[in-house]
């Protein structure tokens, strides 16, 4: 059916606004891309748009050669990829009998779980919680406070309602337990939420900064999450990598170094992204079909 000139026009400025939209995050990308690959020279001057000028890969070669950036990537891959499994692992053993009609009291922890979202003990009960279980300083204190997202939860709880009951009916005929229908059945169909969640937590994970901030006081534990906005925020941060016996002879500008903080922190979520996101649409639509 071909479309009135009514739907032409919404289509058209549709297209635009989201054109727009999509601009709007590319420039941001592209200056600080031109910024951390432009000399020093180029950056003083100011001129640096969108396209490096003087094209000079300095700043990344300060981050990665001084002792703080590379441990803090470590940092933050270790915080990701634990809090990864771990929060994969609690949030599935939380969504599967919450989806099993068989499990009587399911109403009630789906409303417990509920409950949470919207009230919680706050920011210093739940220091104060952190600190008497003596979790400062470790990672337990990142993974631990928010090892269940429910919002993840009952997306995939809503997933595992949406299979066939016929599914569960023949696997308990042929002698299945509930961990071996999970394992041999449930899981290898859901392979799009999990690619989905695993994004949302990851992210999350890679991103954290605040949790880093109020739990981890030690340098060599501290992410580069918070690294990098420690960067943004204090010139001392810049002027010390700037001025460390294995910095370069070309001193780099603070807004270079920062740039290189920023697309070193950026840069892994981009590489992983195109490969999850053939499962991002199709497995938050078919985990949000169903209630």
């Amino acid at each position: 059916m071909k479309p009135t000139k009514g739907e032409q026009l919404f289509y058209l400025v549709n297209e635009g606004i989201l054109l727009l939209a999509a601009l709007s995050c590319l420039f941001p990308l592209l200056h600080v891309i031109a910024l951390a690959f432009s000399d020093f020279d180029a950056v003083m001057s100011g001129f640096v748009t969108l396209w490096p000028k003087g094209w000079s890969t300095e700043a990344f070669q300060l981050l990665l050669e001084g002792g703080r950036v590379p441990r803090a990537l470590l940092n933050n891959v270790i915080i990701t990829l634990v809090g990864l499994v771990l929060s994969l692992v609690f949030t599935t053993a939380a969504a599967y009998p919450l989806a099993r009609k068989r499990f009587y009291a399911r109403r009630f922890f789906t409303l417990a779980f509920v409950f949470t979202m919207l009230f919680n003990g706050g920011l210093i009960p739940t220091y104060l919680v952190v600190n008497s279980l003596d979790l400062l300083n470790t990672y337990w204190a990142l993974w631990l406070p928010g090892l269940v997202s429910t919002f993840n939860m009952l997306i995939i709880r809503t997933f595992f309602l949406s299979l066939p009951e016929e599914l569960f009916d023949s696997a308990e005929i042929d002698g299945c337990g509930e961990l071996r229908t999970l394992f041999h059945i449930v899981l290898p169909l859901s392979v799009p939420v999990f690619a989905t969640i695993a994004l949302f937590y990851g992210v999350g994970y890679w991103n954290n900064f605040f949790s880093v901030l109020i739990y981890i006081n030690q340098a060599d534990m501290q992410n580069l999450t918070l690294l990098v906005q420690q960067m943004i925020q204090s010139q001392s941060i810049l002027e010390g990598l700037n001025n460390a016996p294995d910095a370069g002879q070309i001193p780099m500008t603070p807004e270079s170094i920062r740039a290189a903080g920023i697309l070193v922190l950026v840069t892994p979520m981009l590489i992983v992204y195109p490969f999850l996101q053939k499962y991002f649409v199709k497995g938050v639509m078919i985990g949000s079909i169903k209630g």
